[in-house]
């Protein structure tokens, strides 16, 4: 499902017009590309053509199979909206069975389609999908330089026969000639005329076959030249796409299909070289071109299997793998040892010889170079390697130590089999950023994001722009949020326009932001407006709140995500009360938020935003079991009873302990919390009669908008005596109405002196 995956990164940058034309939804809905990518995309739909009627059944069948695995996914399916839908398509398609064969070929265009999209899209490159296709036309141009090749050890075989055969009838020329003269025969006498012309023959023969095998020779060389520059491409775009995994793209990790091509092309160069010194005659400019060729493969075949982490801390191990592509051609004898070094920016600039500069000190910085027979792989492991100490650069301006860029340099000396001479080789590794403590994380992260996103394949070393266009930053934000949560359920259109307004600090515009330049300032440097925090911080905690308690409510769509509160009442005015939408805080870092409708004092209605939820308040309980014990929201926008999509998501109830008091948590909010509050400051009860007194402390909480109402914990004790523990202050904020209720403010002292009373 290669070409899916690519395609889901796509969509969002797609028009609706172009999404719809693409996946008719009367015809080839997205839901039945989606839900069935692998499957689609392991038939064999380009054999199919509407000429070839005998093609009927075979379409027919691959038809049935498709709605039947429809329908067995949407009875499987928990989330009662897609099984609905799936069924509804599933029904759709059994009109195609008067056609089935039209219906093959759509699915094939379809496909076509997708994948001319994918080549025209522009950031990223399409290289993925089409990697097997690329790497079976390499292997292709391979097996014709072996061809050639084989043609030219062919031609030397020939001319090594006419040689012989020209030596041997100059041999009999030359015996005809001591018998002329001995005998005193006419030398005009036919046989020896023919044995003349045969030789004269033989002659021309020999020196045209000559002139073929050098002539066979450069051919070869030039083919050489060809197919290890698209290697080197190759290894470069492996390299790439192992950089850009970083955000999420899809990669594959598979090096034994390069490390096959290396071996290949160190074969035929040393055949090539082999050919030349049988020659005879000396051909000084392909012997270069073939030692070149010999050193570039050799150095270019180390590679950093297993890239270190990108932001590391000092004083803490870290592992990192290098592999050498041509291991199993290594000379035998001594074992070559790989050593790791850490350099700047400045230093990865100017490669060629070791640093002549020591800016950091690594502990356990070297490996030895191990051959694994049964995985063909020749690899250096450094398994506990750490930087203890790390050497600044000065800074320019505002520059922050978490955008200062470093890198590991890999380095020995190793000689080829078939070689007299040892080569110097070495690489580096992707750019990590060096820090000191924890919560520095999150910016070198911003520093690492940036880089892998918007670098340029072949830049200077670590250079990015300053600045890119939000259609850009939008994928990047899409794939690294959908591969971190791990989840196919992408940021859709509102998600995108909501995350622009707040990066451009734009509430209130409505035009597209596609083309907006968005610089790494308002990404990780300027604090948003009337926050304590920067974009990518704010964005990061919603990503880790998702990724730890929010994942399947998320990847079954029961979170509308990001929107903005203009946006969210244009939604909400009209629902009935009790419609509720889940959707990420913009106040606070990693929170979500619950905006429901309710009734206003005027008889009308009024949207309330529930204080965030955050990461510590999940882990107390759950999200599906806070909206379970929430009264006040009925139905999930548009219009899905709770109990039935969030059922999945409630808590069984717990036994009691035999011998101890059962205990509840439940969520209050609004008049119930203030009613809680309330029965906390009412005068004791007499001895011996029920009474429910209430403790609240205030949780120390960072800024957030005054439309956003407060949440609480009430921990309930279930007994004749019931004492709630209320977690969070009982004041409610909505978009309608001012603060109410007060509650009270115990410190310790007063908590224990209640008790004792």
């Amino acid at each position: 499902m290669a070409q899916w995956n690519h395609m889901s990164h796509l969509i969002p940058r797609l028009s609706d017009e172009t999404i719809n034309n693409l996946y008719p939804p009367a015809a080839f809905p997205i839901e039945v590309r989606h839900f069935l990518a692998e499957w689609i995309e392991s038939q064999r739909w380009e054999d199919l053509s509407i000429e070839k009627l005998e093609q009927e059944s075979q379409a027919q069948a691959v038809l049935n199979q498709m709605i039947a695995m429809l329908q067995s996914i949407a009875q499987q399916n928990a989330n009662v909206v897609d099984k609905m839908k799936l069924m509804q398509i599933s029904r759709n398609m059994i009109v195609f069975q008067q056609e089935p064969l039209g219906f093959g070929v759509m699915v094939r265009d379809i496909l076509r389609k997708e994948r001319a999209l994918l080549n025209e899209s522009q950031p990223p490159p399409y290289q993925q999908y089409t990697r097997n296709e690329s790497m079976c036309s390499n292997m292709k141009d391979v097996d014709h330089l072996v061809l050639k090749v084989l043609d030219v050890q062919q031609t030397r075989q020939k001319v090594h026969q006419l040689q012989e055969e020209l030596n041997w009838e100059r041999e009999n020329y030359e015996g005809f000639q001591g018998q002329i003269q001995q005998n005193g025969l006419d030398p005009t006498k036919s046989d020896v005329k023919k044995l003349e012309n045969h030789i004269q023959q033989l002659e021309y023969n020999l020196k045209a076959m000559f002139t073929k095998r050098v002539q066979l020779l450069k051919e070869s060389v030039d083919c050489l030249d060809q197919c290890q520059t698209q290697l080197i491409s190759r290894l470069k775009a492996w390299r790439r796409e192992q950089h850009r995994a970083t955000i999420g793209h899809p990669f594959d990790d598979n090096l034994n299909p390069l490390q096959t091509w290396c071996e290949q092309l160190l074969g035929v160069n040393g055949k090539l070289r082999q050919e030349l010194m049988l020659i005879g005659e000396p051909i000084p400019k392909l012997q270069e071109s073939l030692e070149q060729l010999l050193q570039v493969l050799i150095k270019s075949s180390l590679v950093v299997d297993k890239q270190p982490p990108q932001v590391i801390k000092t004083q803490s191990k870290f592992s990192t793998t290098v592999r050498y592509l041509l291991g199993e051609k290594v000379a035998p004898g001594k074992p070559v040892v790989l050593k790791a070094q850490i350099i700047n920016e400045l230093q990865a600039r100017s490669l060629g010889g070791l640093p002549s500069d020591n800016v950091g000190e690594l502990i356990n910085n070297t490996a030895i170079l191990e051959h694994n027979t049964s995985s063909r792989s020749t690899c250096a492991t450094f398994r506990n390697m750490s930087i203890k100490k790390i050497k600044r650069a000065d800074r320019k301006g505002s520059e922050s130590v978490t955008e200062e860029k470093f890198a590991l340099l890999f380095s020995t000396d190793i000689t080829i089999t078939g070689c007299d001479t040892p080569y110097h080789i070495q690489m580096i590794s992707l750019p990590v950023v060096v820090i000191v403590h924890g919560s520095q994380d999150s910016n070198a992260l911003a520093t690492i994001i940036w880089d892998c996103a918007f670098s340029e394949a072949d830049r200077v070393p670590f250079v990015v722009p300053e600045r890119v266009p939000w259609r850009l930053m939008y994928n990047t934000l899409n794939s690294k949020f959908t591969s971190e949560v791990n989840t196919n359920h992408n940021l859709d259109q509102y998600n995108q326009h909501f995350l622009a307004q707040k990066i451009f600090g734009k509430p209130d515009f409505a035009d597209d932001f596609s083309n907006m330049m968005v610089s790494w300032v308002q990404f990780n440097k300027e604090v948003l407006p009337g926050r304590q925090f920067t974009f990518w911080q704010w964005f990061e905690g919603v990503i880790e709140l998702t990724k730890k308690h929010l994942k399947t409510y998320w990847s079954e769509g029961l979170i509308f995500g990001f929107i903005g509160k203009q946006h969210l009442h244009l939604i909400l005015k009209d629902r009935p009360n009790g419609t509720f939408m889940l959707r990420f805080s913009d106040s606070e870092i990693g929170g979500i938020t619950i905006a429901y409708v309710s009734a206003a004092d005027n008889g009308g209605q009024k949207i309330q935003n529930i204080q965030p939820f955050t990461k510590k308040d999940l882990e107390i309980r759950s999200l599906g079991d806070r909206i379970m014990d929430i009264t006040d929201i009925t139905h999930l926008y548009p219009e899905f009873p709770k109990h039935e999509v969030f059922k999945k998501f409630f808590s069984e109830p717990q036994p009691s302990c035999i011998g101890y008091i059962p205990v509840s948590l439940h969520t209050k909010v609004g008049t119930e919390a203030g009613s809680a509050a309330h029965s906390a400051s009412s005068p004791a009860p007499l001895a011996g009669s029920p009474h429910n007194t209430c403790f609240h402390t205030h949780q120390s909480q960072q800024s957030f908008s005054p439309q956003e109402s407060a949440s609480q914990d009430i921990m309930e004790t279930v007994s004749a005596s019931t004492v709630e523990f209320n977690q969070f202050s009982p004041d409610v904020f909505s978009d309608q109405i001012t603060p109410t209720g007060n509650g009270m403010d115990l410190d310790l002292d007063t908590l224990l002196r209640t008790f004792e009373s």
